[in-house]
């Protein structure tokens, strides 16, 4: 069941690859909008056979593969992984119908794009740790690809940046993998018995610090984010869309699935040190977005900004922080890729996404007041008004944070305050204003370019006045990772076995 949304994609991308080279690129993007649905349907159907109250994986496949290195076809389910895997199959639709109809190269772009999305998706589903890691490193391919290829002016030295800013994080998480494996003697990388499995604390530190540095690359967190308004900057529309929404998104489901998940210990005792650099993340994404001139850049950087808020979380290792953590990620991903589909209509459209040389975009009758209108409703959300689902996310980040980690958390909710200063800054000088004569004879917006973000403001707005329908997969999930995997869940209650007693427990807290 789960090796569908794998193995769909994969073979949707051997399909097209294998029609007419002779075809017109319209053709070759229904065809992998067709499989894209396909694979968001079959998404839905999962999520409504999933059992949101149990923590044990749902819908495992296990196949053994290579066994002399221990590497097992282990996939499964839970409440931490659903919610992304929603969000990949979803943004990868949404990505294929924003994509230009008459892109060059049409065939290979659409099979890279479904690539993608398997290697996501699989990497979200994986319960072996080897196999995590594979998946963590394909989508490395595809997306250097779609850079390099269908990228802006400096689209080479973007791609080659990524690339090995990425390989480097890869390198650092298989280093900790292999530690785990070898230091408690396990015969497998399968990721529940080595969950169960016991390292002492400075073993545990070594192992878990390389892991931290891989996946802040990944994410990205201050000072290793370099590569990020790079990639976004030369990036395709869509891409970005995925970039932010999906595969930045990995680095953070390894901070809870194996940072919290397999060195809990280790964890606690360095939560107060990943605390503060959440924080200096946080700011300097903020202030650095202000100084910003292109729109894209501005988006990037908020990125890096409200990224950081879901390690404030997983810092906390809180219950109700860790279910902020997954919200957060939702909610960061469909926000992004609503501001970066809006830029992209905006550069579309004027050429331009220098905020000094755009104005009056607002305008009911020669701009584009459509987009502006979303434009508008996206940085609200991003700011964190109240009915948006940023608003919900962002509270229970605080409100999950803030009794373990007052001062870091304080210092982010500046961040956040800073939110609206940046991005209305942009929306004022790009939006509102009397539209120049340069700009007074815009293309219209056609229907294509529409509907993905007015599908996403749609979620936007749903998911903030109905939050429960997004909280409620993780809950959980989210007391599974804070507690020894014997302790059970029973009735919305913890009940400790006798291995968890006497652990250290310092900063942790199971009450909401």
């Amino acid at each position: 069941m789960l090796s569908a949304l794998i193995w769909v994609p994969i073979l949707g991308a051997i399909l097209i690859s294998c029609l007419p080279a002779n075809w017109q690129p319209h053709r070759y993007r229904s065809v992998a909008m067709a499989v894209a649905g396909i694979v968001l349907l079959w998404t839905i159907a999962l999520g409504t056979w999933f059992d949101p109250t149990q923590t044990q994986t749902q819908f495992s496949e296990y196949v053994p593969w290579i066994e002399w290195i221990g590497l097992n076809y282990h996939l499964g389910l839970d409440g931490l992984s659903l919610p992304l895997v929603f969000l990949n199959s979803f943004l990868t639709l949404i990505a294929i119908v924003s994509t230009n109809r008459s892109i060059s190269r049409s065939r290979f772009y659409y099979a890279l794009l479904l690539l993608l999305s398997s290697g996501a998706a699989g990497a979200f589903l994986a319960q072996d740790l080897l196999l995590f890691f594979l998946f963590y490193e394909l989508e490395i391919i595809p997306l250097y690809f779609l850079i390099a290829i269908w990228g802006g002016a400096r689209r080479g030295y973007a791609a080659m940046k990524f690339l090995i800013y990425t390989a480097v994080s890869g390198i650092l998480v298989l280093a900790s993998f292999l530690g785990i494996v070898w230091f408690t003697g396990a015969s497998t990388f399968d990721y529940e018995p080595l969950r169960n499995s016991e390292l002492p604390l400075e073993l545990q530190l070594v192992l878990l610090i390389p892991l931290l540095i891989g996946l802040f690359i990944k994410i990205p967190i201050f000072p290793l984010h370099t590569w990020l308004p790079d990639a976004h900057v030369e990036a395709s529309t869509p891409i970005s869309v995925l970039l932010a929404g999906v595969l930045l998104k990995l680095g953070t489901y390894g901070l809870l699935r194996f940072g919290v998940g397999l060195f809990l210990d280790a964890w606690v005792t360095i939560a107060p040190w990943l605390a503060y650099l959440a924080a200096i993340s946080a700011l300097y994404g903020a202030f650095t977005a202000i100084a910003q001139k292109d729109m894209k850049k501005v988006v990037a950087y908020s990125s890096i900004a409200h990224m950081a808020y879901i390690l404030l979380a997983a810092a906390a290792t809180t219950r109700l922080s860790l279910e902020a953590a997954v919200c957060q990620m939702i909610a960061h991903g469909l926000i992004s890729a609503l501001l970066f589909l809006l830029v992209g209509v905006v550069y579309k459209k004027t050429g331009s996404r220098d905020v000094t040389v755009l104005v009056g975009l607002l305008n009911p009758e020669r701009g584009l007041p459509a987009i502006g209108s979303m434009m508008i409703l996206g940085v609200m959300a991003s700011a964190g008004i109240p009915g948006m689902v940023g608003f919900i996310a962002e509270f229970l980040v605080f409100r999950g944070s803030f009794p373990i980690f007052p001062i870091p958390t304080l210092l982010c909710l500046i961040g956040t305050g800073l939110t609206a200063v940046y991005f209305l800054l942009m929306v004022n000088r790009v939006f509102f204003g009397r539209l120049s004569e340069s700009l007074s004879h815009l293309p219209p917006v056609e229907w294509v370019d529409r509907v993905p973000a007015l599908i996403l403001s749609a979620l936007i707005l749903i998911l903030g006045i109905q939050p429960v329908w997004m909280v409620r997969w993780s809950e959980a999930q989210a007391a599974a990772l804070i507690v020894t995997p014997s302790i059970s869940l029973n009735q919305g209650e913890l009940r400790e076995s006798p291995k968890s007693i006497g652990k250290p427990t310092t900063g942790v807290s199971l009450e909401q």
